[in-house]
């Protein structure tokens, strides 16, 4: 796997502070001002104006260090929407990194101005493995880019504790095209997580499922989500916990939540255990992109953040180390050897014994 210059990786790293420092201005007004507010022993930032009538607007925790930074330099942010669209063509055209198709990016910049990622969703699924390739500084296969749907997860107290939400997502994606529909939910007909569109392009909201396996029948209300429900999964709260942030190539540079790439890896082996037969290229693409991201991390020098994470995966019980086990038994022999061998030389760096873990053999 080949990383791209470190010329480039410099510039994707200011493509992602300036495309969320022209978000926060446009989510913004300068006429308004940030005040700190405690909840439940925490402090938060939030947004408030007065005119026409005294609102105020969820940011972010008051310890998220990027968040105040920009509360402090809110009055400096300057709009440089023309010379991101050139940062954006440069990364594309010289450094080998792939663009957004352009729908999949219209979408998501429509949800982001709206303000899905400020009311911490995160993007998941395959749009969000294509922001890895410039957040890593790597090249990464076209192939395991591709896909026809966009999901997003939020933690469900997340989604109710910051009293505010986005605008109704149905309009946002009408906005976008008109065709998009609400499909109501298979067992509660009167909430909608998935929306389509004339084309079958769909967006799917998702939620970790925590509790009680019957919950998982049931579509989770969510506060923030302008209406829009969320279908509750398992083990999805190891994969959106600590999101990282970064930036969809499209246009001028889309800011996006996106879980971190070893979590990804991760959670993708326990995916790919869990697809039933019926869905074995879904199960092929799951082991495709875990075993690019291993490559990826081991070739960037980030197999710490990966043991880490594999070993926090792995002491959740039994039904987490049974989808791990089976996940690396479903890669081809030459991938497994290959995930194996860099799981197992990052284990032995932070010092992990992961009783039963499948080490590769000599």
């Amino acid at each position: 796997m080949k990383t791209i210059d470190l010329a480039y990786r410099t510039l994707y790293a200011e493509l992602v502070q300036r495309s969320l420092d022209a978000s926060f201005e446009t989510d913004f007004s300068t006429a308004g001002n940030f005040v700190r507010v405690p909840v439940k022993g925490r402090d938060y930032w939030y947004f408030e104006e007065t005119s026409p009538k005294k609102t105020r607007r969820y940011v972010g925790p008051a310890e998220d260090p990027e968040i105040a930074m920009r509360v402090a330099a809110f009055r400096e942010i300057k709009d440089d929407l023309r010379s991101r669209r050139k940062l954006v063509s440069t990364l594309v055209r010289d450094a080998g990194l792939t663009a957004s198709e352009p729908f999949t990016g219209d979408v998501i910049e429509a949800l982001e101005k709206a303000g899905l990622f400020r009311l911490r969703a995160v993007l998941v699924g395959t749009v969000a493995f294509q922001t890895y390739a410039g957040y890593l500084g790597v090249r990464l296969p076209g192939a395991a880019l591709q896909t026809g749907d966009a999901d997003f997860a939020q933690f469900h107290s997340v989604s109710a504790e910051v009293e505010d939400s986005m605008p109704p997502v149905i309009d946002v994606l009408k906005a976008v095209d008109p065709t998009f529909r609400e499909i109501p939910h298979r067992t509660d007909a009167g909430r909608t997580t998935q929306y389509e569109n004339a084309s079958r392009y769909r967006i799917e909201f998702l939620t970790p499922n925590r509790g009680s396996d019957e919950r998982a029948d049931h579509a989770s209300p969510m506060p923030s989500l302008g209406g829009a429900s969320a279908q509750p999964l398992r083990f999805l709260d190891f994969l959106i916990r600590d999101p990282v942030r970064t930036v969809l190539l499209h246009r001028s540079g889309v800011p996006v939540l996106v879980p971190s790439p070893e979590r990804f890896a991760v959670h993708k082996l326990i995916v790919a255990a869990r697809r039933e037969r019926s869905a074995a290229a879904k199960r092929e693409k799951d082991l495709h992109q875990a075993g690019l991201l291993v490559e990826a991390l081991d070739t960037t020098r980030r197999q710490d953040d990966l043991a880490l994470a594999l070993a926090e995966a792995w002491e959740r019980g039994d039904a987490w180390r049974e989808a791990l086990r089976k996940g690396l038994n479903l890669l081809k022999p030459d991938r497994l050897e290959m995930v194996q061998s860099v799981l197992g030389r990052a284990l032995d760096e932070i010092g992990a014994r992961l009783e039963g873990f499948p080490m590769r053999l000599a």
